[in-house]
């Protein structure tokens, strides 16, 4: 059997046309300067070809390569031309940046708050990222791609920006776990060609602790619903999350305990009671069926943006979270009160390292008698 019957200088003076070089093996020509490389097989019984690749691209020892291992494939029961097809079919549905960014959302839900039902950790991403990327697969993804992404909002809307970095970056790490070929350092590059930030983080509003008294007693007058969860979260200094989920079932004696699946440490934080905050809990509204401590009117937990949203009608600039700074200013200019007993109040994680390891006191006398003392400035 005659083979190899070409050579790169008889290749390249060939016209158009089909020319065997042997063992199924042809250049098919559409120029004297362009062609391709297809070997014909015989499978099963049925004649298949099977495309190697353009000529001049390819070249001659290229394509008797790839033709020696596709025949070598044929021989040990593997047909070459489905097994390719399969692959490129594998290649065409690659994972796509949103598919990615879904699988890591769902496999860091266990480590997000209320396994991340808000939708807080996906929403910068829905708005800002997929809908310009997310049908991209995550393989491509590069440093340029994110900076024209991200520049329109890096300066005007930066914590929303840098929000979408870094979940950019933790969905390539686990792209990379699952074997693909992804750039983790494409992130920290997009960062340097994006440059530094020009926007200041703004601190959420609060009421100064001198007015304080006066506008937790105007509370005082108000049935709402939404005054009792405000006048709670003053009095015991709480994140709002942590007072509009709280049930009933969470008073332990005289402690309300916020369990760690619901706290931003992930840490239990107990929170004494003051005789102002038992007199709040008994005069809210109450749903029955629920044991929320401060349903909403379907039972269900009020909504942050509901007490938002009184305060900005009734023409306060504060905001619900902003309490926190204003009982820890007034603990830090009108009390003696040890830092850490201070930072305990707000539930933040004071002792680390060796000092946590031996420090097990939760300190609930001494945070007990300073949300006493805040209780009596507010309500006096």
């Amino acid at each position: 059997m005659i083979y190899n019957t070409l050579n790169p200088m008889k290749a390249k003076s060939l016209a158009a046309g089909k020319y065997a070089d042997g063992q199924g093996l042809w250049l098919v020509k559409r120029s004297q300067q362009a062609g391709k490389w297809v070997l014909r097989l015989s499978v099963a019984g049925k004649r298949r070809e099977m495309g190697l690749g353009p000529w001049p691209e390819v070249s001659i020892a290229d394509a008797r390569t790839k033709a020696m291992q596709a025949r070598a494939s044929l021989r040990d029961g593997t047909d070459p031309v489905t097994a390719r097809q399969k692959e490129k079919k594998h290649i065409t549905k690659r994972l796509t940046l949103k598919e990615a960014l879904e699988g890591c959302f769902r496999a860091r839900q266990a480590e997000l708050k209320g396994d991340g039902s808000a939708g807080r950790w996906m929403s910068p991403l829905s708005v800002h990222i997929i809908p310009k990327i997310g049908s991209l697969p995550v393989e491509k993804m590069d440093q340029h791609i994110l900076k024209r992404t991200l520049e329109p909002i890096w300066h005007e809307k930066a914590d929303t920006a840098r929000k979408c970095l870094n979940r950019i970056n933790l969905t390539l790490k686990h792209a990379a776990a699952l074997g693909l070929d992804v750039d983790l350092q494409s992130t920290m590059k997009a960062r340097a060609l994006l440059g530094k930030q020009r926007h200041v983080a703004k601190h959420v509003p609060s009421i100064p602790y001198q007015k304080a008294p006066s506008f937790y007693q105007w509370l005082c007058t108000q049935p709402h619903q939404s005054c009792f969860v405000l006048r709670f979260l003053m009095l015991t200094a709480a994140r709002t999350s942590e007072v509009r989920f709280s049930m009933t079932s969470d008073i332990d004696a005289d402690v309300l305990v916020i369990p760690p699946e619901r706290t931003k440490t992930k840490r239990e934080h107990k929170i004494p009671l003051t005789d102002e905050a038992w007199c709040v809990i008994d005069q809210a509204h109450q749903f029955e069926g629920s044991n929320l401590l401060f349903p909403s009117g379907k039972g269900k937990p009020l909504s942050d943006a509901t007490m938002s949203r009184f305060m900005e009608r009734e023409g306060y600039e504060a905001r619900p979270h902003g309490f926190r700074a204003t009982f820890r200013s007034w603990a830090e200019e009108c009390t003696e009160a040890p830092f850490e007993v201070k930072e305990a109040c707000l539930g933040h994680a004071v002792d680390q390292g060796v000092v946590q390891a031996y420090q097990r006191s939760d300190r609930l006398p001494q945070r007990r008698e300073l949300l006493s003392a805040w209780s009596s400035f507010l309500s006096d």
